[in-house]
């Protein structure tokens, strides 16, 4: 694939995942998603694994993380990614993301903005490591759905 020759804007990839875990740490998920229980004064961690198929125009594969999502007592949903896509071809890169999840008001929807970096030493997926990465999507926090695309920025 060598080196990116697209534009800003271009779709670099999109993936519907599903969470395969949630992990708690003393406050319900559930509870504060759904807006039955505040975030504490400190916030509330909640660390949300997911897995599913990337594809689009410039690679398709698998991506496997994790969000250490932070949400804070005045209610602003933190995103910390950290996940791996596996190409169909077997090659890894590495994806790091911050941003927030907006909710939207009165559905279990959120709305995500998403800033990604992608890193990778096979040369034919190099073009991913000076690139910068848009990536807006929507979270069904009920459904346990992810879907992104993923734009150069």
């Amino acid at each position: 694939m060598g080196e990116f020759k697209g534009t800003p804007g271009e779709l670099i990839y999109q993936y519907t995942c599903n969470f395969t875990q949630v992990v708690e740490y003393g406050i319900s998920a559930n509870a504060v998603f759904s807006g039955e229980m505040r975030p504490p004064v400190e916030g509330a961690r909640f660390d949300v694994y997911f897995e599913g198929p990337v594809t689009g125009p410039k690679m398709k594969g698998t991506v496997k993380g994790v969000d250490y999502l932070h949400i804070r007592a005045d209610g602003r949903c933190q995103l910390d990614i950290h996940a791996e896509i596996t190409t169909d071809d077997g090659k890894k890169i590495a994806l790091a993301a911050d941003g927030v999840a907006i909710p939207e008001p009165g559905s279990p929807v959120f709305q995500l903005r998403e800033n990604v970096t992608l890193l990778t030493n096979h040369p034919e997926y190099s073009w991913v490591n000076p690139i910068q990465v848009w990536a807006p999507g929507t979270v069904d926090l009920p459904k346990g759905e992810i879907r992104i695309k993923g734009y150069a920025a």
